[in-house]
């Protein structure tokens, strides 16, 4: 959540950002009007509360009629401050959910507009020229059935649409990406974990994913936990309600785990392979730094990234994400786009989101510096979400008989093999 005291003193800034993601503007002036609600009934309690105890005091010593009287008001000012007591909790509550609803700040470097009003800031590898080369490329589900790597149909059978199996080297394939990404993650600082894939409701609500994206989260309804669709969420809440020195930060994870999202909203989009899945495995990093060093942080976690996707020898771009598809929590998100052959396109392979001191204030973390406590800040990156890393690598590392060259940074993970052969008819 945003800081109260910002809202109050700069409305036009929290109006502006909520304009920028094409939310509702409204919502600030409701939460002002609370908070001021919420203040007025605070002061108004405490001053009935103040006078009460004023006249506590005084009825011991009084007698007969003025005794009579000061019992009298007394009753009434019990009355009073009852009903105080309920405005303030009332207005406090209203002004909490309220506040929930509220996005992060858009960063003002952060192209306005929709999904298609991204900046591409850089653009690296080279597209392969499959037509000169002398072939037509091959899709990845193709080359995964060519290599015995994957199996949807099965998948569908066992499970239903949008789950798959990996099979022999697909399996390999992913246990090589997980092994390297964990080994640069580690190489540069980060503590590996293996996180829990069912959260609390507080642990999903306070990173912001049961706001707008609620509806690709699956819920455990008879335990009331909640499936979650990143290690995102286990890592943010990993220290929530807990007061951090600062001279503990910066705090790097690197979270492996499963990821189980509905995709409500892709109907009809990406149904063929594995592109777009209910359940897949990620390796994300996850930061805890002070507020002024989250910018720095945010170009360190795409640096990490570009320096993976660049080991895989993928053709890639990175974008500035436009405003209305950053999502509740990220001020601002940068994505890097592998290049996908027989699509044509660029698409997301990663992505890393500054969140400053949104997730920080609604999980209660918090920084101690000397006397000092305050929230800090939180970030995100994929290093690796395995499906569409194996999408990439299949397409753009295919050869003409349907084997597929092995990047040099996964080969000491596979046995030293350096190409992915078609299985025996």
């Amino acid at each position: 959540m945003i800081d109260l005291r910002l809202l109050r003193e700069d409305p036009d800034r929290v109006r502006a950002s909520q304009r920028a993601r094409g939310e509702d503007v409204a919502l600030v002036d409701a939460l002002l009007s609370a908070d001021e609600r919420r203040r007025s009934s605070g002061v108004r309690f405490d001053e009935l509360r103040a006078e009460q105890k004023a006249l506590g005091k005084l009825i011991p010593k009084a007698a007969g009629d003025e005794k009579a009287e000061l019992l009298k008001k007394a009753g009434q000012l019990a009355a009073d401050v009852k009903a105080a007591d309920a405005d303030r909790d009332a207005a406090a509550t209203e002004t909490q959910e309220l506040l929930q609803r509220l996005g992060n700040l858009v960063h003002p470097d952060v192209p306005v507009g929709g999904e298609e009003d991204f900046v591409t800031l850089e653009t690296h590898g080279t597209i392969r020229d499959f037509a000169a080369e002398g072939f037509e490329p091959k899709d990845h589900l193709a080359l995964g059935q060519i290599l015995g790597a994957i199996d949807v149909e099965r998948g569908a059978k066992v499970s239903g649409s949008r789950f798959y199996f990996l099979t022999g080297v697909g399996a390999l394939l992913e246990l090589a990406l997980v092994n390297a990404a964990i080994a640069q993650a580690t190489a540069a600082g980060f503590t590996p974990m293996l996180t829990p894939a069912l959260v609390r409701p507080q642990s999903m609500a306070g990173t912001g994913f049961l706001g707008q994206a609620a509806q690709d989260v699956y819920h455990l309804a008879d335990d009331d936990l909640y499936l979650v669709g990143t290690s995102e969420v286990p890592l943010a809440a990993y220290h929530m309600d807990e007061i951090l020195d600062a001279d503990r930060l910066p705090l790097r994870y690197a979270g492996f785990s499963p990821c189980f999202r509905r995709e409500a909203g892709s109907h009809g989009k990406d149904t063929r392979g594995i592109f777009r899945v209910h359940q897949f495995d990620k390796v994300e990093m996850f930061s805890y730094v002070a507020p002024e060093d989250s910018q720095a942080e945010h170009q360190r976690l795409l640096e990490w990234e570009k320096q993976w996707l660049t080991s895989l020898e993928l053709p890639y771009r990175v974008i500035d994400v436009a405003s209305a598809d950053l999502g509740a929590s990220a001020s601002r998100k940068f994505d890097c786009e592998a290049w996908i052959p027989t699509q044509g396109k660029y698409r997301e392979l990663t992505s890393t989101s500054d969140c400053t001191e949104f997730q920080s204030r609604r999980l209660s973390i918090r920084v101690r510096e000397g006397k000092q406590v305050r929230p800090l800040a939180t970030l995100n990156g994929t290093l690796c979400a395995v499906p569409r890393t194996i999408v990439a690598i299949l397409e753009n590392h295919q050869q003409a008989d349907g084997s597929v060259r092995v990047p040099e940074v996964l080969r000491p993970y596979l046995g030293g093999r350096e190409v992915l052969e078609p299985v025996a008819k």
